[in-house]
C-alpha cells in the first residue's frame, strides 16, 4: 500500500522561500515518477514539477528558474524546493506518485504567500 505524507508548508512572505517534503511508504518509490501538483481556491489543480525515476525533471512555465524538484531514493523522499515566492504561488500542494498509469496522492499541503 502506497501512502504519501508531505510536511513543510506553511505562511511566508512574497520572496521567500520554502521546502515541501513528501516521503513515500512501499517499494515502488525508486521505478515512480514523482510529481508536485498545486490547487488554489478556484482553480484547476494543475502540475508544478515533476522527476522520473531517471532524474529527468519537468517545470510548470510559472515557476521555471524559481522552484527545483528533486529526489533521495535511499530516503524514499521527494522534496520542492521553492524559491522567490509570488502571491500568485499560493495553493495546497499535493504530492503524486505515478507507477502503471496510477497516480497516488498525498493529503496537500498549504502554502501561502503574502504580499
Amino acid at each position: 500500500q502506497v501512502q504519501l505524507v508531505e510536511s513543510g508548508g506553511g505562511l511566508v512572505q512574497a520572496g521567500g522561500s520554502l521546502r515541501l517534503s513528501c516521503a513515500a511508504s512501499g517499494s515502488i518509490f525508486t521505478i515512480s515518477t514523482m510529481g508536485w501538483y498545486r490547487q488554489a481556491p478556484g482553480k484547476q489543480r494543475e502540475l508544478v514539477a515533476h522527476i522520473t525515476n531517471q532524474y529527468s525533471t519537468n517545470y510548470a512555465d510559472s515557476v521555471k528558474g524559481r522552484f527545483t524538484i528533486s529526489r533521495d531514493n535511499a530516503k524514499n523522499t521527494v522534496y520542492l524546493q521553492m524559491n522567490s515566492l509570488k502571491p500568485e504561488d499560493t495553493a495546497v500542494y499535493y504530492c503524486c506518485m505515478t507507477f502503471a498509469r496510477i497516480n497516488y496522492w498525498g493529503q496537500g499541503s498549504q502554502v501561502t504567500v503574502s504580499s
